[in-house]
């Protein structure tokens, strides 16, 4: 018997929160509806969280229901306070209208926009920016609890730090509106997200609420459905990796690089990966992952690198990687770098700062003193080790960082 969508999304992990079980499951398995995803353009690309989510909006997509991907240029010139312990860095509004144009275009290659069933993509300014500030605190305000609002885990870390701003109050406040408005212009019925979104998807179902109790209405309700968040087995998020996030943008991280975050996965995170970013059955994902973990992490590394920046890209990421470790850690196309010549008699925890290899000094330290840097193939223990053009008699350093990471640097008159 043919699987059903919503028990295809729970045996593969998607299922975290619902606002109603039994009426989503109901709705996912039911006739085409409509929903929407929220991505605030907060960086001129999306990362792999961003990613993951496309992926659950995808299923949905393919299975007959009406995606709507909102761009959140209204909300971006807020930020999201959900999960940080400082404000975020205000935006002006010419990077916000930059980040919106280069974000739309990386949503395409992930979502249906044209053929059938095509997803829009909207944005949220809109239907915001052109409210005057009094008539949105009585229209959507009067709606909000602060002690409500305040008791939100989205606010915690915030209020933990004493910090918390009324601009970052106002987030909530937009989101919920974002919902209702939705489903007054497109009917749309469900949210999805992480599961960092929940307090914000609960206000847009309250919000609707009682706004339709405040008119005298009776309104359908609205649902809400989180995924978890993409976490390694050591609690890390998945898009942070030793050379930083990990974006799906090729300019911000190279197809190579995004390749070998895959293969450097924990062997308890390969099976879930494998069926978020894949779809192959789960009964030969788990046979793969039991068999052999080494060939499991070259196929979600292969896949994911495919589906993100195109299997051209991918084939020649596997062929760099199986090249650095067939032929002593050289290749001709591997990840480079270059270095001028009158920063000879550089130490090497600044070469290694400066080759973007660690983030700070005390890292590259650290590194040395655990036997996790070589240069040319030997291992360096010496932190007040000078790099000088004696290193460089092929013209270049291959400089591996523990067991994965390699970096080819040229010398620059």
């Amino acid at each position: 018997m043919e699987k059903k969508l919503f028990d295809i999304l729970k045996e593969r992990g998607y299922v975290k929160d619902l606002t109603h079980e039994k009426e989503i499951i109901d709705l996912i398995n039911g006739e085409p509806m409509t929903f929407y995803l929220g991505i605030d353009p907060t960086a001129d690309s999306l990362h792999i969280g961003h990613f993951f989510a496309l992926t659950m909006f995808r299923w949905l997509q393919d299975f007959g229901h009406r995606g709507i991907i909102l761009v959140g240029g209204a909300t971006a010139l807020v930020g999201d306070p959900t999960g940080k312990s400082d404000m975020r860095k205000m935006l002006s509004k010419e990077d916000v209208a930059y980040n919106k144009a280069e974000v739309k275009e990386l949503v395409k290659r992930f979502v249906k926009t044209d053929g059938d069933n095509p997803a829009i993509i909207v944005d949220n300014a809109d239907w915001i920016c052109d409210k005057t500030y009094v008539d949105f605190m009585r229209d959507i305000g009067v709606h909000f609890n602060v002690n409500n609002m305040l008791s939100a885990e989205c606010y915690k870390k915030r209020l933990e730090q004493g910090g918390l701003t009324f601009l970052e109050m106002g987030y909530m406040l937009m989101q919920a509106f974002d919902f209702v408005h939705l489903n007054k212009e497109f009917n749309c019925k469900l949210q999805i997200g992480g599961s960092d979104q929940w307090g914000n998807i609960l206000a847009g179902v309250d919000l609707s609420r009682k706004i339709g109790f405040s008119e005298g209405k009776k309104i359908d309700p609205l649902f809400g459905f989180v995924c978890p968040l993409l976490l390694k087995a050591d609690g890390e998020k998945m898009g942070k990796t030793a050379t930083g996030t990990l974006w799906v943008s090729r300019e911000k991280t190279s197809a190579f690089d995004f390749f070998q975050a895959w293969i450097n996965s924990f062997d308890e995170d390969v099976e879930r990966s494998l069926a978020f970013f894949t779809r192959m059955e789960m009964d030969d994902i788990k046979e793969l992952c039991n068999k052999d973990i080494r060939e499991a992490k070259k196929l979600l590394a292969f896949e994911v690198t495919k589906l993100v920046h195109g299997e051209e890209e991918a084939i020649k990421a596997k062929h760099i990687a199986e090249e650095l470790f067939s032929n002593k850690g050289v290749s001709e196309n591997m990840p480079s770098t270059t270095i001028f010549k009158e920063k000879l008699g550089i130490n090497i925890l600044d070469l290694l700062v400066e080759t973007n290899l660690v983030s700070s000094k005390s890292e590259a330290r650290r590194l040395i003193e655990q036997n996790g840097i070589s240069i040319n193939q030997r291992k360096e223990n010496d932190v007040n080790r000078i790099i000088n053009e004696l290193d460089f008699k092929d013209g270049f350093i291959v400089i591996q960082k523990g067991k994965k990471v390699f970096l080819k640097v040229e010398l620059e008159a």
